[in-house]
């Protein structure tokens, strides 16, 4: 495997440095537009949310040590790797299996073993209920129509007592699944908001919160 490529992104997250290898995003945008349908390539970026999940889930490492995790939309794979460092047992589930790729890729470059990487939507879950005593995502919520799959999906995977972790940058959309958690039987609270500076060109910090919705 070739140890460096110019999509690589090398940073310091919970005391340790990750290694993670991206796609080139000019292809992915080219495979797209000759791709009609085709759903945009946010899962090729080490987010701002992801980062601030990191150090919730750095935090809360006695709670999910040895516990069956999920991670929810994992993407490249960076929280569903720092968590299985930190002692979770975690599922990485993504819709996209060329994200898969790529973390099944970024295991292997920073040595974590053990994650069990699943290709599936949301939409139309093979798990069996109950499955996950933690679930975690960063920045998943993109549309409205996202809101009640993914509420369903939290409330079907979650045992009573259950918890999950969100983080997000504010965006208006995730009300929209605020609004619509009661009616699955789930409660949220918002933990904290704290501003993430980006691994992107921007200057600017990210203000991410990052919410807890339990059963």
């Amino acid at each position: 495997m070739e140890r460096f490529t110019p999509f690589d992104r090398l940073f310091q997250s919970c005391g340790r440095i990750w290694h993670i290898r991206r796609a080139d995003m000019d292809k992915l945008w080219a495979a797209m537009d000759e791709q009609q349908g085709r759903e945009a390539p946010y899962w090729n970026e080490v987010w701002p949310s992801s980062l601030a999940l990191a150090g919730w889930l750095a935090e809360m490492q006695d709670d999910i040590r040895d516990k069956n995790c999920l991670d929810m939309g994992c993407g490249l794979g960076f929280t569903a790797l720092l968590g299985r460092w930190l002692g979770a047992n975690v599922t990485a589930m993504d819709y996209e299996a060329e994200a898969l790729e790529y973390a099944k890729i970024n295991a292997v470059l920073n040595s974590i073993e053990g994650v069990n990487f699943t290709v599936m939507d949301w939409r139309s879950p093979t798990f069996p209920p109950e499955s996950f005593a933690r679930i975690w995502a960063g920045d998943i919520m993109y549309e409205k129509d996202f809101a009640d799959p993914i509420a369903a999906f939290l409330a079907s995977m979650l045992p009573k007592g259950g918890r999950a972790w969100i983080s997000e940058p504010g965006r208006d959309v995730f009300h929209h699944l605020l609004d619509t958690l009661p009616g699955y039987g789930l409660r949220h609270k918002r933990l904290c908001t704290l501003p993430v500076s980006p691994l992107t060109e921007q200057d600017v910090p990210v203000p991410v919160s990052i919410w807890e919705i339990a059963k």
